[in-house]
């Protein structure tokens, strides 16, 4: 069978899923995962259909990075026969200024995208490892990058900018925004599970370990929370949120925190878990006595319904408000008060259909309708890998 394998990468984990693909169409085979990479590395992979092909438990120095992960991986996939790998599609977090699309990638474009780094350090290099290595591995193999920053490529430039002399602009210090593959995914979703809805004014929350909300305005990104790095708008598991720069100004001539400091403590020591001094996983704090966990929810609550209000404004109203990723699709407690702090808006929530984790948790009077869609950034990326490969 044909095949396409979508490869995900990230700092702990590796997700891919493999599709067929017949007369043009795309039919998810398997899907998969790597975590715990370095502390309790455990590859697991089913069939569509949910029956387990693999679940195998690691000691932490056998798979100790990212390319150790890579190559137990591959070594368990070459192990399936009866595929015929005819692409491999990738999850790239940082397009920057030059890349508003998907794109077969060479060596000239893998050396672009690592003069990225720096603007997504927990992303970029863990995305570029296993398309350097499949370069060497596989190098006939077409490569495609699929990028979060792309769907968000057609804001107005005023919208974009920073309040910087233009310069700063022109050498790529914009803002960008991210989770775009999650936000294409939705648009195209509820353009099918609600079409009127999803012509109109849209804020689609991506509430997970990494956090954004984004306007959508007849299926198109006007604005989002996130600018030139992941760091910006929402609160998230580790990472701060909107930020005064003044702080990080502060920490470094008062506080005599080193550039390398100041990254680790905004990357990896803030967000959740910095407020909650107990975890970056919402369940964890849900489940939690310490009124520091009830803290941090409330500050996350909080900004989330800043943010709707200021992308409410950027579209000139709302008419539905669609949650998604772990926390979105799963945690009917945050629905139900980030849903409660739009009641402004004319949001009512429908109690009984939050809980069961229906489609549609509006009340019938709600005047803001409100959807649980899950998000399929997978999917995303084998579309896009298909159509790129049919026109070359």
């Amino acid at each position: 069978m044909d095949a396409i394998l979508v490869v995900n990468a990230g700092s702990s984990s590796l997700k891919f899923q493999i599709f067929g693909v017949a007369d043009g169409r795309l039919s998810r085979s398997i899907r998969g995962q790597m975590d715990g990479i370095g502390t309790r590395p455990r590859l697991f992979a089913g069939t569509a259909a949910g029956e387990t092909l693999i679940e195998r438990s690691f000691e932490p120095a056998a798979v100790k990075d990212l390319p150790a992960a890579i190559a137990e991986t591959r070594t368990w996939l070459q192990s399936l026969g009866g595929f015929t790998l005819r692409a491999i599609g990738h999850r790239v977090v940082h397009g920057g200024p030059d890349y508003a699309k998907p794109i077969l990638i060479d060596h000239d474009i893998l050396d672009r995208l690592a003069t990225f780094q720096e603007l997504a350090p927990l992303h970029q290099p863990n995305n570029l490892a296993p398309i350097r290595l499949a370069m060497e591995i596989n190098p006939d193999v077409p490569q495609v990058a699929c990028f979060d920053t792309a769907f968000h490529r057609g804001h107005a430039p005023h919208t974009d900018c920073y309040a910087l002399p233009r310069d700063y602009y022109e050498h790529g210090v914009r803002r960008y925004g991210f989770h775009g593959l999650s936000y294409e995914y939705i648009a195209e979703r509820l353009a099918e599970v609600a079409p009127d809805v999803a012509r109109g004014r849209v804020i689609v929350a991506h509430l997970g370990s990494g956090a954004s909300m984004c306007a959508l305005k007849d299926g198109r990104s006007v604005e989002t929370t996130m600018g030139f790095t992941a760091l910006d708008g929402l609160p998230m598991g580790t990472r701060p949120g909107q930020m005064d720069p003044g702080v990080v100004l502060y920490l470094i001539e008062h506080k005599g925190m080193s550039a390398g400091e100041v990254t680790d403590l905004l990357y990896r020591s803030s967000g959740l878990k910095g407020l909650s001094g107990i975890s970056a996983d919402m369940r964890d704090l849900l489940e939690s006595e310490d009124p520091r966990a009830a803290f941090a929810i409330d500050h996350f609550v909080h900004r989330c319904a800043l943010s709707a209000g200021l992308l409410s404004a950027a579209l000139g109203g709302l008419d539905a408000f669609v949650f998604t990723a772990g926390v979105g699709e799963n945690s009917a407690p945050i629905r139900a008060r980030i849903a409660e702090r739009l009641g402004w808006l004319g949001a009512e929530l429908d109690p009984a259909a939050n809980a069961a984790g229906a489609t549609l948790i509006s009340a019938p009077s709600s005047k803001v309708a409100l959807h649980v869609l899950p998000t399929d950034e997978e999917l995303m990326i084998a579309r896009h890998t298909l159509a790129l490969i049919a026109r070359s």
